[in-house]
């Protein structure tokens, strides 16, 4: 059985962050492969600032062709929207029986796992990985931190964020170092975020 690991994102825009910590996770792992699921809408962000679903699709496409372990998918696209991780993890089990799905997560989203559709029903039949991420605030006791479908991997801590990014772009300053450079060039010469 082929295993598979799912990191959903708006990847608005997919930044040296994410492929960084994929990369980690890939390495550190049993994973065969790991898909960036672009989401056309998460049910708890704004849709205003998204790029289209294409144009963020496009640059995970860019930033991940010379990763042989890494592919963008774009599942979500035809299911329904607001996107439910429940509802895309049954549709991929259906399509892709002689696989094996973990969901990778960040730390700072357990804390609100039990707002998500059909969390228990998710925990239970899904592994899910978590890597460490920068809280804003106080660092609150999960009750799934000792569950045993979760299992917590000492990733390096990438603070960088997509919202920054677009924030300077819009301000005219320089992004390239945050960027794969395929990304870059196709945000280059756009209009995008300005």
């Amino acid at each position: 059985m082929k295993k598979i690991g799912l990191f959903f994102g708006s990847f608005n825009p997919i930044h040296i962050g994410h492929l960084i910590l994929a990369n980690y996770i890939l390495e550190n792992s049993d994973m065969d492969e790991l898909w960036f699921v672009v989401s056309p809408q998460n049910p708890f962000k704004d849709k205003k600032s998204l790029l289209k679903d294409h144009n963020r699709l496009d640059m995970v496409q860019l930033a991940v062709k010379n990763y042989p372990k890494m592919r963008a998918s774009n599942v979500e696209f035809s299911l329904p929207q607001p996107s439910y991780t429940i509802d895309t993890l049954t549709y991929l089990h259906e399509k892709y029986s002689d696989h094996s799905f973990s969901l990778i997560m960040g730390e700072d989203n357990l804390d609100n796992l039990h707002k998500w559709k059909n969390s228990e029903t998710l925990i239970k039949n899904h592994h899910i990985i978590i890597y460490p991420r920068v809280f804003d605030g106080e660092k609150k006791d999960s009750e799934y931190l000792q569950h045993e479908n979760i299992s917590f991997i000492k990733a390096p801590v990438i603070e960088l964020s997509a919202t920054e990014i677009r924030n300077m772009i819009k301000t005219g300053k320089n992004v390239r170092p945050m960027l794969p450079p395929e990304v870059f060039d196709y945000l280059d010469g756009s209009s995008f975020y300005k």
